[in-house]
């Protein structure tokens, strides 16, 4: 199916735009169209005025911050002042909030790699701009200095304890002028993803925001429980956190959160030791909170497959499933992952919040209860007949004494293929 390119003449009211399907440079030329003439009518300048929240849903303009959010990754304040607002206009793109010639080369050479390599669109790396560049205000009001990698240099003298101190210093600033988690955790994701693009260049022997998740309480899942209130992802999101994960590790951390309902801490501190081989395959945990010391591979045996053979491939592997690249640990931190499932959600385009709870991989664990948890009381009807026949009012009481634990993850994996077709494709 072809789309056609918009014609702008019929943009008469908010009703003729259909504003989830423009793309950024269109949405600015919409709202000149629509929006710019209902200001000045209102009595704004639209050029210099930024328009409420509150205006533009008393003027019908809800669509057009639904479309920015859900589609482009921007608030309506980033897309007014990149796109809108005349002062932006005529700023230089290359412009940024140190002059610092090293800094300002990692930072462009971040950007460029994001464009060229990971294929980002100009609003996302627009987007991404701003947020390194709040980062830079807070590091240098905090530090005194605009050099931001110098302290992190494989070639400095500057201890990595201080270098991180530095930088958490910046983001204390931060946390302490920003409102939004949201905001919050976005700047520490750009930041974090910053600082690991340096490491692996060779630039930067550390990355002094690795951790920093796990400090803060920006997160929406700082209490991992499973309240029935929590919302979860449903079987288009998953799908679409899978079809955009283009690597191994990446494959495996969507199958482990939304496939097996691990926490993120379950899934840093994963370990060849614990997969049990058989014919329906499960991971062993000494110990778990809320619930069984075995989780069984009811999807994703292929990715764990090749997880673990390009870790083999390595010259030393110390077995666990998502090592960490420094010295002094042995696997990745929680946080780690968090902002590994936050990229990967931003690139897959899934939106900022579910029933006003941000998107996490808590709800990809939800996602995961639910579909469990239905999956069980089909299985309980299926073993229903059985139970009578035994004389039992109970199935589960079939469940537990009459099947093996290899029957009984067997009938579980094929009613829950079912549930997981929908997000994952074939078993």
């Amino acid at each position: 199916m072809t789309t056609e390119t918009p014609d702008t003449t019929d943009w008469q009211t908010d009703d003729d735009v259909s504003w989830t399907l423009l793309a950024s440079d269109e949405l600015a030329d919409a709202y000149r169209a629509v929006v710019a003439p209902a200001l000045r009518a209102d009595g704004f300048d639209p050029e210099t005025d930024k328009p409420s929240h509150q205006w533009l849903r008393e003027n019908g303009f809800r669509s057009l911050v639904y479309a920015l959010r859900e589609h482009h990754d921007l608030t309506f304040g980033e897309f007014w002042r990149d796109e809108i607002a005349a002062s932006d206009r005529d700023r230089d793109e290359r412009d940024w909030a140190t002059d610092d010639e090293r800094t300002v080369e990692a930072l462009n050479s971040f950007l460029e790699s994001r464009t060229n390599r990971a294929g980002l669109a100009d609003s996302s790396i627009r987007t991404l701009r701003y947020r390194l560049d709040r980062y830079l205000r807070a590091y240098r009001a905090a530090n005194e200095t605009d050099d931001l990698v110098t302290p992190v240099a494989r070639d400095s003298d500057v201890p990595a304890r201080e270098a991180t101190d530095e930088c958490w210093a910046a983001f204390d600033r931060l946390h302490a002028r920003l409102d939004s988690p949201t905001t919050k955790r976005r700047v520490l994701l750009a930041v974090s993803n910053w600082y690991d693009h340096l490491v692996r260049r060779q630039w930067a022997a550390v990355n002094p925001a690795d951790g920093l998740a796990d400090e803060y309480r920006w997160r929406d899942d700082a209490n991992d429980g499973d309240a029935d209130e929590t919302p979860c992802l449903d079987a288009s999101h998953v799908r679409a956190l899978f079809e955009t994960a283009e690597e191994v590790r990446e494959r495996l951390v969507v199958v482990a959160l939304a496939g097996w309902g691990l926490r993120p801490n379950e899934v840093a501190a994963l370990h060849r030791s614990q997969v049990e081989e058989g014919d329906v395959p499960y991971l062993s945990f000494a110990e778990r909170k809320n619930g069984p010391g075995e989780v069984s591979v009811l999807y994703g045996r292929e990715a764990l497959a090749d997880r673990i053979a390009q870790l083999r491939a390595r010259e030393s592997w110390s077995g666990y499933l998502f090592p960490s690249p420094h010295s002094s640990a042995d696997h990745v931190t929680r946080g780690t992952v968090y902002n590994w499932f936050c990229d990967l959600a931003d690139r897959a385009g899934l939106p900022d919040e579910i029933e006003g709870v941000s998107v996490s991989p808590k709800l990809c664990r939800r996602f995961w209860y639910d579909a469990y948890t239905s999956v069980l009381e089909a299985v309980m009807a299926g073993v229903e007949e059985i139970a009578n026949e035994q004389g039992s009012s109970d199935p589960q009481v079939v469940m537990q004494n009459y099947l093996s634990d290899e029957r009984s993850r067997t009938v579980r994996r094929e009613f829950m293929r079912e549930r997981l077709a929908d997000a994952f494709g074939g078993g």
